[in-house]
């Protein structure tokens, strides 16, 4: 059995910090803490990035919104950032070129000059210089796209990458530091007992077996994204102020034929103000995204009948053909965790950018909510230097991850575009140790072979058929119907690795959600 037992697996039982909450953020802490020496347990009640890390619009950028809004500082820092990305983990994040649409003159103009900026913000760390585009070239990067739709265009560069698997690639690599990383493994308690040995004293349930354990800890990391709240009540009591208004973003994935092209298409305004991407990804497109508030944070949110609507129309202003529910592949919705506006609580310090907010209380928990995925990382660094400023932990190592390369990351020479079809390029260096496992040459469907299933169990923390068939493979958010037809092969096999429930028929029912039809 590869999963091992809650009590095996924390029976050191006392560690220097605990994160709970395995997306982006959370996973980011427990690599930083490790390289640092610090002893680390990391907790996530679902799977890693089951919440808002794998539901992005797969968009590694430096944020050009911001840069209209004068955010010069934070569209420098998630420029380089972005960068940075592309070194630790070239198989999962790559650049990606964006064309711009125009219809006259002066909105070409307009978006280039704004986007020359861009460039030069980026430095050193740019992914390829902006240029204008004439009709002629416009509508050859964009083929599918109506003739009416642009009289030329600007092309810039961003990056893209797969959100869950380089979450998982970070789960890995901490564990490979010496974190204990668990997911499936709910923080029932959270109790503030302030001693020589530790501040907290924290209840843990195995979500898949029942089993049960504590440990204590000198510092708490709250990494709970759009559900950091749930657990500050934990400590805090019902009386907690809330830091989170959810927001929901849409995502419609369709086939590329629809527009057979390795180039993003950005729309900055839509005729009702709202912003519209095309972007291509594991062989298929992405088409979205909304942005509307909600006042709940359901695990598997729904998407709206009206943000689906406003997706299909826009889309189908731009391409030749309409596009219809009928084209749609899978449907897919993320809650993104807005940081409102917080009054500091007696006893607290509060650290805030325009992006993410880090709240340190003196008891050793510290929150942290807000950001995007391309500035993970140095969320992780300034939680980290909280904790320290705060004598929560005791380390004077400095922060290493901008340099420190993830688990199976190659060399730039041996990449495969991340825009192909989802293959064995997304284990990188790992499909060696992949291949040698039964069952390499057992093909499940999309790209997928026995031997990979095995192998996410074993070193991937995958369990259920939601782990392996949403984000140790983006199945289910490529296409839900193949997903459904592959999920009982996946299931006897990952039954046989671990003897735990793989949970087929929640699958084959969150497969059903994410078909319109």
């Amino acid at each position: 059995m590869h999963r091992p037992s809650l009590q095996d697996e924390t029976a050191a039982r006392s560690y220097d910090l605990v994160v709970v909450g395995g997306g982006a953020t959370g996973l980011g802490v427990a690599l930083d803490a490790s390289l640092r020496g610090l002893s680390v347990a990391l907790f996530e009640s679902n799977d890693f990035a089951s919440g808002t890390s794998s539901r992005a619009t797969k968009l590694l950028h430096g944020g050009v919104r911001y840069l209209a809004q004068g955010n010069i500082a934070l569209v420098r820092e998630a420029l380089a950032e972005r960068k940075t990305i592309m070194h630790i983990a070239p198989h999962l994040a790559q650049p990606l070129a964006f064309v711009m649409p125009s219809k006259s003159i002066a909105h070409k103009a307009f978006y280039g000059i704004g986007l020359k900026l861009y460039d030069l913000l980026a430095g050193k760390q740019g992914l390829g210089a902006t240029t204008f585009l004439s009709q002629t070239q416009t509508h050859s990067a964009l083929p599918g796209m109506q003739p009416t739709a642009a009289a030329g265009g600007v092309k810039y560069w961003d990056g893209q990458f797969d959100d869950a698997r380089l979450a998982v690639s970070l789960a890995t690599t901490a564990q490979q530091a010496g974190a204990v990383i668990r997911n499936h493994t709910a923080v029932t308690k959270l109790t503030a007992t302030p001693n020589a040995d530790h501040r907290f004293s924290i209840e843990l349930r195995d979500t898949l077996t029942g089993d049960v354990n504590s440990v204590t800890t000198q510092c708490v990391v709250n990494a709970a994204g759009v559900w950091v709240d749930t657990v500050r009540q934990l400590v805090s009591g019902d009386n907690s102020p809330a830091m989170v208004s959810p927001s929901q973003g849409v995502h419609l994935v369709v086939s590329r034929d629809l527009l057979a092209t390795d180039h993003a298409l950005l729309i900055p305004k839509t005729d009702d103000g709202r912003v519209l991407f095309t972007v291509p990804w594991l062989g298929s497109i992405i088409l979205g995204t909304t942005d509307t508030p909600r006042s709940d944070a359901p695990r598997e949110p729904k998407a709206f009948d009206h943000e689906v609507d406003f997706i299909l129309r826009e889309a189908s202003k731009l391409l030749i053909r309409p596009v219809t529910a009928a084209d749609v592949k899978s449907v897919w919705v993320g809650l993104r965790p807005l940081v409102k506006p917080l009054t500091t609580a007696k006893g607290g310090t509060k650290t805030i950018s325009r992006e993410h907010t880090i709240v340190a209380n003196d008891n050793g928990l510290i929150t942290v909510t807000g950001g995007k995925w391309t500035t993970y990382r140095v969320m992780a660094e300034e939680v980290i230097q909280s904790a320290i400023e705060h004598k929560f932990v005791n380390t004077t190592a400095p922060c290493s991850t901008a340099t420190h390369r993830l688990l199976g990351a190659p060399n730039a020479r041996e990449l495969t575009p991340i825009n192909q079809a989802p293959g064995p390029h997304l284990f990188g260096t790992e499909l060696a140790e992949v291949n040698k496992l039964p069952g390499a040459n057992n093909h499940i469907g999309m790209g997928l072979t026995e031997a990979m299933v095995r192998y996410c169990v074993q070193r991937e923390f995958a369990v259920t058929v939601e782990d392996m068939l949403a984000r140790r493979w983006r199945s289910l958010f490529l296409d839900a119907r193949v997903a459904k037809q592959m999920a009982p092969q996946v299931a006897t096999i990952l039954q046989s690795e671990t003897a735990i429930d793989p949970q087929l028929g929640a699958f084959e029912a969150l497969c059903d959600q994410y078909t319109l039809a």
